[in-house]
């Protein structure tokens, strides 16, 4: 079983500057194709960027291009989204989540582990 933990999340002025990070557990994180996801109040989650078991392939949400960047450190079992220029309609808590073929993926199905989620909140 993978256990996924969150952090780095917060506060932050419209503008500003967020780096997550999730560190994984309990399973072969090298193997795993890794995604963050975003769910606003009110609203269904959404994708925000998926990277690769090796990191050599990632993908971003459309909404994020730009300014949001997916990285991984496999020997530290972790993995990161830096985000710049961060606007308020960002706002949500962003969530972890791990799949088993080791490829990039945007649809939340096709993962099977999950982290508890960490707040992010843009203020303008």
């Amino acid at each position: 079983q993978v256990q996924l933990v969150e952090s780095g999340g917060g506060w932050v002025q419209a503008g500003g500057s967020l780096r997550l990070s999730c560190q994984a557990s309990g399973g072969t994180f090298s193997t795993y194709g890794m995604g963050w996801f975003r769910q606003a109040p009110g609203k269904e989650r959404e994708f925000v960027a998926t990277i690769s078991w090796s990191g050599g392939s990632t993908y971003n949400a459309d909404s994020v291009k730009g300014r949001f960047t997916i990285s991984r450190h496999n020997g530290k079992n972790m993995v990161y989204l830096q985000m710049n220029s961060l606007k308020p309609e960002d706002t949500a808590v962003y969530y972890c989540a791990a799949e088993r073929t080791g490829y990039t993926r945007a649809r939340a199905h096709l993962y099977n582990y999950w982290g508890q989620g960490t707040q992010v909140t843009v203020s303008s």
